[in-house]
């Protein structure tokens, strides 16, 4: 019985079966990670989208809280061909809307050839297609979403691990496994709101700052471009998905919007120094223009996108992939490792202007 509709951007309408109700509006994309739902579904990079799984069965091992990234889901809505039925209890739970009983392999090459694209959801005994459109008509652009930095980030600091190196982590979204990996390898981590500001990260006094992964365009996070401008050749600096572009953006670079991004566990990367293929875990919807004053030092080998930046001269390292993985392949976690050694030779205390 069809109980639920998906209007896109192009003028369709998907029918398809209700498995949580409501109605949510976003830009869809897909991930093609066939595990891990459960870390993809907390990941606060998929505030104010609605995703899809290519994979056709999501929910064949469980819900378990200890696999989550942040503490709620964060897409606006969920589709996939098939939900398990403890998938949509915890997602009726979290009040997200959550569809399936579509062929999404159509819905996925909708996306990969008109690029992604608005979509209203309505789902429900009660949902119309004149419900899913309402919610189409008024969504937003991601670029538009200017507060998504306040919807994912922490209201206030928090610290986790007690180790020698301390580490200013921007919170623009950031996964609870990067916290973890830092902790894991000695770090005292400082978790900071987006907007923090300079006079904070002196007080600190850090031996890194460290921008985080996020949602959304990287030209709304003016507070944490700011932060990298104000620090850059006093104290390393690295960064991880949106990190990568908010460091490219202060330094002189710029970044743009991708046709459908990277989203999944199989992405291959190529280190130009070493020759050397890693496969990672990618979530991201825009991506660096130009690198301003850093070198490229990784790429994307299925379209030359740049996946690392580095200046060894200001002491910058990042990535734009997900070195934690979480879910995914654990070919980069020596990323961690090279980012704690860029603090053995810090430099003088940090003094605010």
């Amino acid at each position: 019985m069809t109980d639920a509709y998906l209007a896109l951007e192009t003028g369709d309408v998907v029918e398809a079966n209700a498995r949580a109700p409501g109605t949510a509006q976003g830009e869809l994309v897909f991930t093609t990670a066939y595990t891990g739902y459960e870390e993809s579904l907390t990941d606060p990079s998929y505030e104010a989208q609605v995703l899809t799984f290519a994979y056709p069965l999501i929910g064949n091992y469980g819900v378990r809280r200890e696999r989550f990234e942040s503490d709620r889901v964060h897409p606006s809505a969920v589709v996939a061909r098939e939900l398990t039925d403890d998938v949509a209890d915890w997602l009726t739970e979290e009040g997200v809307p959550a569809v399936d009983g579509l062929d999404t392999r159509d819905l996925v090459l909708d996306i990969r050839e008109g690029g992604a694209m608005k979509v209203g959801i309505a789902a429900g005994p009660d949902a119309t297609p004149e419900q899913a459109r309402a919610q189409l008509e008024d969504c937003p652009h991601m670029s538009d979403i200017t507060d998504i930095g306040e919807r994912v980030s922490v209201d206030t600091q928090e610290t986790y691990g007690d180790g020698d190196t301390d580490v200013a982590l921007v919170d623009c979204g950031a996964k609870q496994s990067i916290v973890d990996s830092l902790v894991e390898r000695g770090a005292t981590v400082h978790v900071l709101p987006h907007d923090t500001t300079p006079e904070t990260v002196a007080d600190l006094d850090p031996d890194v700052l460290f921008v985080s992964n996020g949602p959304g365009d990287p030209a709304n996070f003016e507070a944490a471009e700011r932060l990298v401008d104000e620090y850059i050749g006093e104290v390393p600096i690295a960064g991880i998905c949106l990190g990568q572009q908010v460091v490219a953006r202060s330094l002189g670079g710029d970044t743009e919007k991708m046709d459908f991004g990277h989203r999944g566990v199989n992405q291959p990367v190529l280190d130009h120094d070493s020759g050397r293929v890693v496969m990672t875990t990618q979530n991201h919807g825009y991506t660096v223009a130009d690198p301003g004053d850093l070198d490229v030092t990784q790429v994307n080998v299925n379209d030359d996108t740049p996946e690392g930046l580095d200046s060894e001269e200001l002491d910058v390292m990042t990535r734009q992939y997900h070195p934690e993985a979480n879910p995914g392949p654990n070919d980069t976690l020596d990323f961690f490792d090279d980012v704690l050694s860029m603090a053995a030779s810090r430099r003088t205390p940090l003094a605010a202007d």
